[in-house]
């Protein structure tokens, strides 16, 4: 299934494939040769045969068709500007000026054709999200035997069974067995959590060690996940195309154009006994002067440049108009895990008395970890050294953690509340750590704990200086995590995020995102995961992590390729340049319109110096644009 969604200036977007690009190439090329061939029949035809060829797909499909379909649904003459620029081409055709009646066509289509291929079309593909769903599910009979049926045949009540390393087929409940579930595409947290009977699980997580059984509680149709690609789907159908104040007075400004051509020709033979010849010669010459060509390029080089600069440097953007709402955001939230942290735990602290040798201990901690694929257990393997490899047989516990016998003493690593005898100063620590948001576990000897370690994921280098940023750009900042608030309380304030939201799932983050909209303003949201895709959809802009899921990338409207957030600023510095260039470029556009117009009426332009003009005009436009390709 895809879904795609318009967000080009423009409200023409078909599928028209490459042929529009290979009739203009061709176009241009008969342009040039008739440009060396001498005046004659020939060169006529083959300048008429350009403008048609190069202006068939911008001029007459994006033209004359698009403006009567417009005009339809309208119910009113709804012209585009490029009517207008048809009807100079045409006009200047008529009057004998092929020539240049090929080159208005020519740069006209020129700047629209890269335009589409600058901006293109914003397809958000949930391909990706939708395959993460799991379709098939492992029903338990009667006689305890199983059958592969799809989770669509599924109803509550039935009885699963899930192996280690599967997907949930379907939300439920333990009904047998324990283990170890990761739902960071659900919550966006990044430690697994234990289950036990009678907890609950949802579709599309990932049961980490051993099989249990569970009973449906939902619908497929009613899960956790697929609700998130529900309301993906439905952000997607409602996102509107992106309307510029150009594009909102073009019909205006073209009906009013053709209104005073019109009356031009008409009654300057009248009021100044023009010849009808000549009135008709300097209307179209007033039609070629009002006619916006440095506007259709305003943002392209801009664009382009922008778009360019900001590949060089790991991001990818959909198209200017997103980068211009960026520019203006007055709000950003993040997402935690994997955003402003890098989504593997750390040891932070550590703790241990000298009721036993810590060389020792270490070796023995390090020997049992190893033997764990929990994410904890990675993270201290990583952090101790030890000075001699063991060989333990290890269990594990779930619920309670890891237990070792070497040398007849009996050693355990766990859960806080798998002990009960603890020493003050160790469990003074535990309260400390824990309230700064670390997950702790306890190494006890013979039942006795003799020290504990402090784990969490911290925040990665670029973050403090991108929430830094924002807040002296006076944009509000905001934390939104699936984590316990405890631990967002933590890295918030150490990152000095102005407000802290935990405890937040897929669908609130949307919710919350529409909130600071209403509030703030334009509001922005940069997120890595499954769980993030209902807000990075429902934000103004939504912004990726490129080491994150395939669904928040696909989603986004801006991608930083790799997880480092001072691109972001650099993003945003760049998106105000951008926008202050086009700003710039709208002004000296309008500009050259009425300087020409004013010419044209003052009899001091033809066709070809105002071509001429408006021709210096885009160039002037194009490299003020280009300026950004070096920021």
């Amino acid at each position: 299934m895809e879904i795609t969604s318009n967000t080009h200036g423009h409200s023409h977007h078909h599928t028209h494939g490459n042929w529009p690009i290979v009739l203009y190439f061709i176009g241009l090329m008969l342009a040039i040769l008739a440009f060396f061939t001498s005046p004659s029949i020939i060169s006529a035809i083959l300048y008429i045969t350009a403008s048609l060829l190069a202006g068939y797909h911008v001029i007459l499909i994006e033209g004359i068709s698009e403006t009567i379909e417009h005009s339809k649904i309208a119910q009113r003459f709804t012209p585009n500007s490029h009517l207008l620029m048809g009807l100079a081409a045409i006009g200047s055709a008529i009057m004998g000026n092929y020539g240049e009646s090929a080159l208005l066509v020519l740069i006209f289509a020129g700047a629209h054709l890269l335009e589409d291929y600058v901006e293109g079309r914003s397809k958000r593909d949930i391909n990706a999200l939708l395959a993460m769903n799991p379709t098939t599910a492992r029903l338990l009979l009667d006689d305890e035997s199983t059958e592969v049926v799809d989770v669509h045949t599924l109803n509550v009540g039935d009885h699963l069974l899930v192996l280690n390393g599967d997907s949930i087929p379907i939300d439920g409940i333990i009904i047998a067995g324990t283990t170890t579930v990761n739902e960071s595409s659900i919550n966006g947290e990044s430690l697994p959590k234990d289950k036990t009977v009678g907890d609950a699980v949802f579709a599309s997580t990932i049961n980490v060690t051993d099989s249990f059984k569970m009973k449906v509680t939902k619908l497929h149709k009613d899960t956790v996940f697929s609700k998130i690609t529900q309301l993906v789907q439905q952000n997607q159908a409602n996102q509107a195309p992106i309307t510029t104040k150009i594009q909102h007075i073009e019909p205006l400004y073209v009906n009013a154009v053709l209104i005073m051509i019109a009356l031009f020709m008409v009654f300057m033979p009248l009021l100044f006994n023009w010849s009808w010849s000549e009135s008709v010669q300097r209307g179209l010459t007033l039609l070629v002067a009002a006619s916006p060509c440095a506007l259709a390029a305003t943002s392209i080089s801009a664009s382009l440049s922008a778009t360019s600069n900001l590949a060089r440097h790991g991001v990818l953007s959909r198209g200017s108009a997103y980068l211009a709402k960026f520019a203006d955001i007055e709000a950003i939230a993040f997402d935690k895990t994997g955003t402003l942290t890098s989504g593997q735990p750390q040891v932070v602290h550590s703790f241990f008395n000298n009721d036993y040798p810590h060389e020792f201990l270490f070796n023995v901690i390090v020997a049992m970890e190893r033997q764990s694929n929990h994410p904890l257990a990675k993270a201290i393997v990583n952090f101790f050294d030890p000075t001699e490899i063991f060989d333990l047989e290890v269990e594990n516990q779930i619920g309670k953690g890891l237990t070792s016998y070497f040398n007849d003493d009996l050693y355990q690593i766990g859960k806080p509340d798998s002990f009960n005898l603890v020493d003050p100063t160790i469990h003074a620590y535990q309260q400390q750590w824990s309230q700064e948001g670390q997950t702790v576990v306890f190494v006890a000897v013979n039942h006795h704990v003799v020290g504990l370690i402090g784990l969490r994921d911290e925040p990665s280098p670029h973050a403090k200086n991108a929430i830094h940023y924002f807040n002296q750009q006076q944009v509000h900042t905001t934390l939104l995590t699936g984590d316990a608030q405890l631990t967002g309380d933590a890295i918030g304030k150490q990152l000095g995020i102005e407000e802290i939201i935990a405890h937040v799932m897929p669908d609130d983050k949307s919710k919350l995102i529409q909130k600071h909209q209403q509030h703030y303003g334009y509001t922005a949201m940069v997120g890595d995961g499954v769980n993030d895709a209902i807000a990075l959809v429902s934000a103004d802009v939504g912004i990726a992590m490129g080491e994150g899921t395939d669904v928040a990338v696909e989603v986004s409207d801006l991608v930083l390729m790799k997880n480092d957030l001072n691109r972001l600023i650099h993003t945003h510095q760049l998106a105000k340049k951008m926008k202050r260039i086009i700003q710039q470029n709208i002004g000296f556009a309008m500009f050259i319109v009425a300087l020409l117009v004013t010419g044209t009426l003052l009899d001091k332009t033809n066709i070809t110096s105002s071509i001429l003009i408006h021709e210096g005009s885009t160039l002037v436009v194009i490299l003020n644009g280009l300026r950004l390709l070096n920021d």
